[in-house]
């Protein structure tokens, strides 16, 4: 079979070559910047067997390109994107799969619980609704909307008089009262000894390693703490156990803090801040207890501090002595009292401001 003669682009101008140089060096186009090496290559009259193994591609190709440019000049670099493989699914039955994928297996006679992609495309295709890859019904999925995410659980308040206490507790928040100091109050724990598994970086695939446990020794502890809003400042004491006593005694420890003040306490409806001793002594010492209503120890503000102390502190963490734990714990809060400011705005924009808000809804 005879060898094809060789072709070569017509003459080209200094200016059409500083164009295409400039193209070939800076288009963000892959498809634009090959097309104009090829015409310059050939343009310095290199034979198209060269041109093709020096561009990783076929002859056929960069001879179309030569006759392309030849024919049509620059225009020809332009790459003419065509519609693709047409799509197998329309619009009713993309909104289908997603309808399907937000429903529970068992609910259309399926033996699992949830969905997995692979699970959920031969659904699809034993039901002839649409033959389609789990990377088609990933992106299906992605783009109505529907993403994996964990369930959660939502304890709804019985309390009757629910709305009335939280509107009281927002507006302790909102509008501190000019007589006194408004301070959250809650306990922390069991702190047990125990690994506690946490985050950091590392090197990928190489995470650090905590040993397994599945004995709990040297007893737990509890923490008191109290957060003033007045200064974001966060205190604390911890004790063995976590009786009445204890909490009274911590309380005369803020009324001591605080000399001359009235304190309003914003605390959840646990039976040791209810004892009648303790209601005694508030009662005859200026400190007024604000209960939350019940199920509902997310409206203590003191809650977001605890999560942090938690997830700084302690997560990741493999105490061998409460005198370890208590001296990390300690630290932690020290830092951050030094990096604290006055606390304000507490679940702005949030649906628990509209009037309408539904306890039962999380």
């Amino acid at each position: 079979m005879a060898r094809k003669p060789d072709v070569f682009v017509r003459a080209v101008t200094q200016e059409e070559g500083r164009k295409l140089a400039q193209i070939a060096r800076r288009s963000k186009q892959p498809v634009r910047m090959r097309r104009a090496v090829v015409v310059m290559a050939s343009a310095q009259r290199q034979p198209v067997g060269l041109i093709a193994k020096l561009m990783q591609v076929s002859e056929s190709y960069v001879r179309q390109v030569i006759h392309d440019f030849n024919e049509k000049g620059f225009e020809a670099l332009d790459p003419k994107w065509s519609g693709g493989r047409p799509a197998k699914t329309d619009r009713a039955t993309r909104d289908r799969i997603c309808q399907i994928a937000r429903c529970c297996p068992r609910d259309l006679g399926w033996p699992f619980a949830t969905w997995s992609l692979s699970k959920l495309a031969e659904v699809l295709r034993i039901n002839k609704i649409a033959d389609v890859s789990r990377e088609t019904v990933r992106r299906i999925l992605k783009a109505g909307g529907v993403s994996w995410q964990a369930t959660k659980t939502w304890k709804a308040s019985n309390d009757p008089d629910f709305q009335d206490k939280m509107a009281r507790v927002l507006d302790f928040y909102d509008h501190p009262p000019t007589d006194g100091r408004v301070v959250c109050v809650d306990e922390f724990g069991p702190l047990n000894l125990q690994p506690r598994s946490g985050r950091g970086w590392f090197p990928k695939r190489r995470p650090a390693r905590l040993r397994a446990t599945y004995n709990r020794t040297q007893g737990v502890r509890h923490m008191f703490g109290a957060l003033d809003l007045a200064t974001g400042q966060l205190y604390y004491r911890i004790r063995d156990r976590k009786r009445w006593t204890e909490f009274l005694t911590f309380l005369k420890s803020l009324r001591t803090r605080w000399p001359g003040e009235k304190l309003y306490l914003i605390l959840d409806n646990y039976s040791v801040h209810k004892r009648r001793e303790v209601r005694e002594w508030c009662a005859v010492n200026q400190v007024e207890l604000v209960f939350l209503p019940t199920y509902s120890s997310w409206l203590n503000r003191i809650e977001c501090e605890f999560a942090a102390l938690r997830y700084f502190a302690l997560n990741g963490t493999d105490h061998r002595s409460h005198s370890e734990q208590d001296d990390a714990i300690a630290d932690y809060i020290r830092w951050r009292n030094q990096h604290t400011a006055p606390i304000r705005d507490f679940a702005v924009g949030s649906k628990i401001r509209y009037p309408d808000y539904l306890t039962d809804v999380a």
